[in-house]
């Protein structure tokens, strides 16, 4: 999987969670930009993304991410990394 099918596979779940269909994910994005991403829905966002793909972040990749870039580019790393 590389970045760009991340990120189209992260929108699935970005709408889901935040209840927004119409949500459009770019790399850039940050919390800010989504209504009610708070850290509450931060958590529900992340066990999401690791139930989609079956696989798990560590606690210092997750507060490493910085920008909706980051997490594609993470989950890309680790979907090709899984056996």
């Amino acid at each position: 999987m590389d970045h760009t099918q991340a990120l189209e596979n992260l929108t699935d779940v970005f709408r889901t969670v935040f209840d927004q269909p119409n949500l459009v994910l770019h790399d850039a994005m940050t919390a800010a930009d989504v209504e009610n991403w708070d850290s509450l829905n931060h958590i529900d966002l992340i066990v999401a993304v690791e139930k989609k793909f079956k696989i798990k972040f560590t606690t210092r990749e997750v507060t490493g991410l910085k920008i909706v870039g980051d997490l594609a580019e993470l989950t890309a790393k680790k979907v090709t990394a899984t056996p």
